[in-house]
């Protein structure tokens, strides 16, 4: 893994030394900006309002993974469920929230809605 002189990238090509440096930083950056968002969610204060579901969608994400057993691969895939809310006053909000709830909710259902930031709380049908 190290050369005689101690280096990590000893011997890697450039372009190869790039692309891990790019992907690491991406990963970095990525990681950053999720952790800056959590924050922010958790200083933002809880707000609930009368709202009504507008639409609901399903992002479905699918991951191969190498395994290291004779190069056998590994497939998993993540689904998250998102919501659109119409508040009183008539701003639109997107909120990821659980399937679970996502399969209780329908398009029309009014309620009070609670969230914080970007974080989906509660919805409760009036």
């Amino acid at each position: 893994m190290y050369d005689q002189a101690g280096s990590f990238f000893g011997g890697m090509p450039p372009f190869f030394m790039l692309m891990f440096i790019l992907m690491f930083g991406l990963f970095i950056f990525a990681l950053g900006k999720n952790i800056a968002e959590a924050a922010k969610n958790a200083k933002s204060p809880i707000i609930t309002v009368d709202a009504k579901v507008i639409a609901k969608r399903i992002d479905v994400s699918h991951h191969t993974h190498n395994t290291g057993d004779n190069n056998a691969m590994h497939t998993s895939s993540s689904t998250t469920y998102y919501i659109t809310f119409e508040t009183e006053h008539g701003e639109r909000l997107e909120l990821s929230l659980s399937g679970r709830m996502y399969g209780l909710l329908v398009e029309g259902d009014k309620g009070k809605l609670t969230y914080q930031g970007t974080w989906f709380k509660d919805f409760q049908r009036n």
